[in-house]
């Protein structure tokens, strides 16, 4: 019987401390509401996340950048109480945090992400968590996953490619082919294209979509392009729906929608 009780308290401890870590929140609009579950390996993000929506940061905030296809974004404190047509959507350096970027966490749709300044002015990629972006993105073939590496990839090799076989080398190699010097060519070529595909592969920018990538994008949809480059902390469970209609919304010259898309961000697990 005490065994018993033992395994019950353990098996109820357990939970208790997995539901305590397990934390959701919903993000409220006047177009409905979505809940997102705030993932627990980037707890910076969430930590700093769900300190600002319990202090009300984001209330009144609006949905200030909305691109259809590619993402909604709110939560700037500027965007609150803003007049139509003014220029909003300033981050906050008070509420900076470090980058939690995970490679198992893609830009699929309905992920909770963090924007930052770019990389000129912001080298160690830190988060403004004083706003946030929700991926809307869209629904990829694998020919078109294929042909976005590509895109992204044949530059960074023709790069690098020029760096490395430089204008001398190929005139020696040139040279050795014209005295039919086939040792010395192979091993000089050999190694060119060695230190090539070296370079190439470890290159950050090189855009390698995995198995798991592929099958969300040509799934679920989203934004691959983004991956890599902001920490996402959390991802969409409801409310799908409400993200496509802000997203289908019509929008200014500044990506604005011309209706307001209040928020309220409540912590409710």
């Amino acid at each position: 019987m005490k065994q018993l009780i033992l395994t019950i308290f353990v098996f109820l401890s357990l939970n208790g401390v997995i539901r305590a870590q397990s934390r959701v929140v919903e993000v409220k609009t006047n177009l409905g509401t979505m809940k997102f579950e705030l993932y627990n390996d980037t707890p910076k993000h969430r930590n700093a996340f769900i300190r600002l929506a319990n202090q009300g940061y984001y209330d009144g905030t609006l949905f200030y950048r909305v691109i259809e296809n590619f993402l909604i974004q709110g939560g700037s404190k500027s965007s609150r109480n803003a007049p139509p047509g003014r220029r909003i959507g300033y981050g906050d350096p008070e509420h900076t945090v470090d980058d939690e970027i995970l490679d198992h966490y893609y830009h699929q749709k309905g992920a909770l992400c963090a924007p930052r300044q770019p990389d000129e002015v912001n080298p160690f990629k830190q988060s403004d968590i004083s706003q946030f972006y929700i991926v809307k993105g869209q629904i990829f073939t694998e020919g078109q996953l294929d042909t976005m590496e590509m895109a992204v990839n044949r530059p960074i090799r023709k790069k690098i490619t020029k760096q490395i076989y430089t204008a001398e080398i190929r005139e020696k190699l040139k040279q050795l082919k014209a005295e039919q010097k086939v040792d010395a060519f192979r091993e000089i070529a050999d190694r060119v294209k060695k230190d090539i595909e070296s370079a190439y592969q470890l290159n950050p920018n090189v855009l390698k979509l995995s198995e798991a990538q592929r099958k969300a994008y040509s799934t679920v949809g989203g934004y691959p392009d983004l991956d890599g480059k902001y920490t996402i902390f959390g991802q969409c469970i409801s409310g799908f729906e409400v993200i496509n209609k802000i997203a289908a919304l019509k929008t200014d010259e500044n990506n604005r929608p011309l209706k307001d898309v209040i928020i309220e961000v409540n912590v409710i697990e």
